[in-house]
């Protein structure tokens, strides 16, 4: 199983929302900093040799995304919020149009401390 933790305490803004999960996830030096972008980086999870990410989902696995202090940044940051959930949605969506399996799974956790 292949997890990514994500402390939401580091995004204030689109930048740093960017950066984290650029840094995270290992995107590679061209994406692009916006939402179409992380789609299009996620949805290459199980394709190791696309260079998308550094990070892989397992054949027919999944990547979860821990997220910490998510409650903090829902409101520090509702518009990111939004369209972290949406975009991680769309992300599965896209793979089983194409007849592939989903790849990402959220976990949220209230506090930066993992509770």
């Amino acid at each position: 199983m292949s997890i990514v933790e994500v402390d939401t305490a580091d995004i204030h803004d689109w930048d740093s929302f960017h950066a984290v999960f650029s840094d995270a996830f290992g995107f590679p030096n061209f994406y692009g900093r916006n939402m179409d972008a992380w789609v299009d980086c996620l949805t290459y999870l199980d394709d190791p040799a696309a260079g998308m990410t550094r990070v892989h989902a397992l054949a027919g696995g999944v990547v979860t995304l821990k997220l910490f202090g998510v409650t903090e940044f829902a409101a520090r940051c509702p518009r990111q919020y939004e369209a972290l959930i949406e975009c991680a949605a769309f992300v599965n969506w896209r793979l089983l149009e194409s007849g592939h399996g989903p790849v990402l799974a959220l976990a949220f956790y209230k506090s930066a401390s993992g509770t």
